[in-house]
């Protein structure tokens, strides 16, 4: 399968610092070569590496956390070889389950994979297994992964205690989903910024298209509180190539954001470069 053609979309005007790292986005399929879970909530057109790579080169990204989607399921095949094609540029994040032997996460790990994400969005199923998540979780905890949690906005403050006792770091993704209308005086976001209080919590300030509609000013404010608060535990991506989308998203308005809710030169360094690397092993 050919790259997408970006050679007609604009590039962004803000310029992205060398090294940069796109800490969240996805490959799907092909379909022919790498099929999609029987039990997925939603089937998406394929978008394999090939244009990853393509959109990439068109935002000027050199880095990439590869999050493997719900729609593949625990199959991490091809985020697998997405980060085998440049193993110094990519890593990833795996779902697993407790059928995973130690032999299973070596593979894993020896690939590039560095954590493990756990869907508790409500329109993709809902909370897991919470036994199977205690002992992922435990499994993981001497291998310097890391937890990434995919959570709705109400859902935040109700699961607190149980974030607070995770034995591993945690990534919280798309700033929650808290949404951008409610501004940065609701409690979905207070909750979020008292688990950021955590030395082990990590928020990714990508996902502005989920929270709010174009241009994304209502996501600012939230952006800008998260990046404020643990500037040097924040992290960003594109969602390429954006599952389940409200509209469609033009990835050039998303780096523009960046200036935004990180207004200068040394917090966009964090943002984009030093957080990621820290976090990731770049």
């Amino acid at each position: 399968m050919l790259p997408r053609d970006f050679s007609k979309r604009r590039k962004p005007a803000f310029k992205l610092p060398p090294l940069s790292c796109d800490a969240h986005c996805h490959v799907f399929g092909p379909a022919s070569r790498f099929p999609y879970a029987p039990s997925r909530r939603y089937t998406p057109e394929d978008a394999p590496k090939e244009a990853l790579a393509a959109l990439h080169a068109h935002l000027g990204i050199e880095r990439a956390v590869i999050v493997q989607a719900s729609c593949h399921g625990k199959d991490n095949a091809a985020m697998l070889d997405c980060i085998v094609s440049d193993p110094k540029r990519y890593r990833g994040v795996a779902i697993v389950d407790d059928t995973f032997t130690d032999a299973d996460f070596d593979v894993l790990d020896r690939g590039g994979v560095r954590g493990v994400r756990f869907n508790f969005v409500k329109h993709l199923g809902g909370a897991p297994d919470m036994g199977v998540f205690n002992r992922v979780a435990d499994r993981i905890k001497g291998r310097g992964w890391h937890v990434v949690l995919h959570l709705d906005a109400p859902d935040i403050a109700p699961l607190s205690e149980m974030i607070r006792k995770l034995p591993v770091p945690f990534v919280i993704d798309h700033m929650g989903r808290v949404p951008g209308k409610g501004g940065v005086d609701q409690p979905a976001l207070r909750a979020l910024l008292e688990l950021a209080k955590l030395d082990n919590c990590w928020i990714k300030v990508c996902g502005s298209e989920r929270i709010s509609m174009p241009p994304y000013t209502e996501a600012l404010p939230i952006a800008h509180a998260i990046v404020s608060a643990i500037p040097d535990r924040v992290l960003w991506g594109t969602d390429f190539p954006h599952p389940n989308p409200t509209h469609e998203a033009d990835e050039a308005d998303l780096v523009d954001l960046v200036p935004q809710f990180a207004p200068d030169s040394k917090l966009q360094q964090r943002l984009l470069v030093d957080n990621p690397a820290r976090l990731y092993g770049f």
